[in-house]
């Protein structure tokens, strides 16, 4: 039996991309226990502004040197209420916000969150199965107890999931080649971001490089017409 898979870090309300990937595959796992980035997608995305693009950055802290993102824990809150509220500014004007307004306040002011990973997963989880549709289940590395490095860290997960084909990010391919997961009868893919199509956007020029939140409050029901995987 065929089995596709595909498996990267969380990230803080990612981009459509994220979303593509997920859907590209027939099983997608998080991979959070891993080193924590700093300066990275992890706890931040972007979203358009009347002045432009601007960074929504969720603080962690200055003790995360040697953590994996699964341990990064969020001991401030009052970002979550400072976040939806710039997010609402930005796109109150936007066709589709008030349809999508009571599910975002539920996840920024319904919960305290107190740990990235969780918050992470929590977001991306809800939004591509309540608002995109996206049906691919979703697991997490974590139980495979990984250990080594790089692929050797994850294969054999991959054999133990029944994976026959990995669909990596571009961003591996400085050490993972179709001959090492060749080693282990899986075929290795890359996943390709090109092609989008632009949609009605807010605030001009248009950006493709900005939250899934942007594409949703704009399109709505018509998000996944713009998205690779339709």
């Amino acid at each position: 039996m065929q089995k596709k898979v595909g498996m990267t870090q969380s990230n803080y309300i990612p981009w459509k991309g994220y979303f593509d990937y997920i859907n590209s595959v027939d099983e997608f796992y998080f991979y959070d226990d891993v080193q924590y980035t700093k300066q990275d997608w992890r706890n931040r995305n972007k979203i358009k502004t009347p002045k432009g693009l601007e960074w929504l950055s969720v603080p962690v802290g200055s003790k995360t040197r040697n953590r994996l993102i699964c341990e990064v824990e969020l001991k401030q809150h009052d970002w979550q209420k400072s976040h939806w509220g710039k997010i609402r500014q930005a796109y109150q004007k936007a066709p589709y916000f008030k349809k999508y307004k009571a599910f975002f306040d539920e996840l920024y002011l319904g919960n305290t969150w107190t740990n990235l990973s969780e918050m992470n997963q929590t977001m991306t989880r809800r939004i591509a199965s309540e608002i995109l549709g996206i049906t691919t289940p979703i697991g997490d590395s974590r139980p495979y107890k990984l250990t080594g490095e790089k692929a050797d860290r994850y294969i054999p997960m991959l054999k133990e999931i029944g994976c026959t084909t990995y669909l990596s990010g571009p961003s591996a391919k400085s050490y993972l080649t179709e001959e090492r997961m060749a080693e282990d009868g899986i075929e290795l893919q890359w996943m390709s971001y090109e092609g989008y199509p632009e949609y009605p956007q807010l605030y001009p020029p248009f950006e493709h490089g900005v939250t899934v939140l942007d594409l949703i409050f704009n399109t709505g029901p018509d998000a996944r017409s713009y998205m690779l995987t339709r």
